[in-house]
């Protein structure tokens, strides 16, 4: 069974220190997979996600919504973020050079459209919507780097998703 850490994520600013840290732990040939409703908050997390990778708080960071990959030069190597709402299915992602982004740090939205191709090793973060701006994140996979979660970002009492 794959570790977990469910993170509250109370407004933006807590979304942003997750994926600063998520940024400071990832490697190249790690798959940051996306999960939630629209609206969870999953392009938030990956703008911030890469603003810490490049180390540039003002670097603009579309929606790859249309383009469906948007590719960036970081320092902690390259990353291609992935967004496949509009994608009916894995089949397309050999158009969107998938197998060559795995060699970097890849972030993936609407995972769920990865079918087969979905990566084993992959960290799974699920956004769920809470009252006003507050958000909650569950962490599931890196087992070896999970534990390093700062305690100041992790939920007390919670339980993992069913």
């Amino acid at each position: 069974m794959s570790a977990w850490v469910i993170v509250a994520l109370p407004d933006l600013a807590a979304t942003e220190t997750l994926a600063a840290y998520l940024a400071s732990v990832a490697r190249v040939g790690d798959c940051i997979l996306l999960e939630g409703p629209l609206g969870a908050g999953k392009t938030t997390l990956a703008r911030g996600f890469l603003r810490a990778a490049a180390g540039d708080p003002m670097i603009e960071v579309p929606s790859p919504s249309f383009t469906l990959v948007q590719s960036y030069d970081t320092r902690i190597g390259p990353v291609f973020h992935y967004d496949l709402w509009r994608l009916d299915g894995s089949a397309a992602l050999t158009e969107l050079d998938w197998e060559e982004a795995l060699d970097g740090i890849v972030l993936v939205e609407w995972p769920d459209r990865l079918g087969l191709l979905r990566p084993a090793d992959a960290l799974t973060v699920t956004l769920r919507l809470l009252q006003g701006d507050a958000r909650q994140a569950t962490l599931a996979g890196w087992d070896d780097r999970l534990g390093l979660v700062p305690p100041n970002l992790i939920a007390g009492g919670e339980n993992p998703p069913a």
